[in-house]
């Protein structure tokens, strides 16, 4: 993760440690987002038959300060200080993975799956099977439909937090621009930011849990790959000790 000031104000908000703002008596509330997705809006690819965005959202004031500082303790003590983690190449031995022995890569996953099931955070996923998509158009309309309905959903909710802050990679284009309309359209003082992954750790908590969903969606159309069993060891394993205590999370 990065160093100096730049870090430290990012830090200072991750702890859910970010100023007050006090008009009269009234305590202003901000929520954050950290949105990732997987796939891509290519043709249809059987080997990537998916789009998933995952939401991860985090109030504020809600301090994650203990276990943030557990991960990157952790991290630090089998040899990944300030490391930032991308599950996807973790669990199929890509990139900087490599080379990296499984015990390893178990250790580093198994600290960020820690990590999200210590801090108070919710999320939601909305996906697409690209094979029923005709083009990008329909894809992202279809994308925008299912997080209208969630917003909509769960409007008053949404509507307790005076400031609404989404942090987004910018990694599509056509995500970028979906979430400028629907979230900016459907509620009052939305401000979307650019992230660095590596600077926030909720945005590869975000990171893991599309990865997680999308092996939920591979169990249930029985396409998990070689590499993902040898990972987990066998698909009863990681229903139980992945899936089930992750989905306790979910905003349904």
């Amino acid at each position: 993760m990065s160093t100096g000031a730049g870090r430290k104000t990012r830090v200072h908000r991750e702890r859910g440690c970010s100023p007050l703002f006090l008009i009269g008596i009234i305590l202003m509330k901000e929520l954050s987002i950290f949105i990732d997705e997987s796939g891509d809006f290519g043709n249809y690819d059987y080997r990537s038959p998916y789009y998933i965005i995952a939401m991860v959202f985090h109030e504020q004031s809600e301090d994650i300060s203990s276990p943030l500082k557990k991960l990157e303790e952790n991290l630090s003590l089998i040899g990944f200080p300030h490391h930032c983690v991308h599950t996807g190449p973790i669990i199929r031995r890509e990139n900087e993975y490599e080379y990296v022995s499984i015990s390893q890569r178990r250790h580093i996953f198994n600290y960020m799956v820690s990590f999200i099931n210590h801090v108070n955070i919710a999320y939601h996923c909305v996906h697409i099977e690209k094979k029923h998509i005709e083009d990008s158009v329909q894809a992202v309309t279809n994308l925008s439909k299912q997080i209208s309905s969630f917003i909509r959903n769960h409007y008053q909710e949404f509507m307790n937090f005076n400031n609404v802050k989404i942090y987004y990679d910018n990694g599509q284009v056509e995500i970028t621009k979906l979430l400028a309309s629907v979230f900016t359209i459907l509620l009052p003082n939305v401000e979307i930011k650019r992230v660095i992954p590596s600077d926030y750790r909720l945005f590869q908590a975000a990171d893991l849990l599309c990865s997680m969903e999308l092996l939920k969606l591979k169990i249930e159309s029985s396409t998990v790959s070689e590499s993902e069993r040898e990972f987990f060891g066998n698909m009863r394993d990681l229903r139980k000790n992945y899936l089930k205590p992750l989905q306790r999370k979910q905003w349904i």
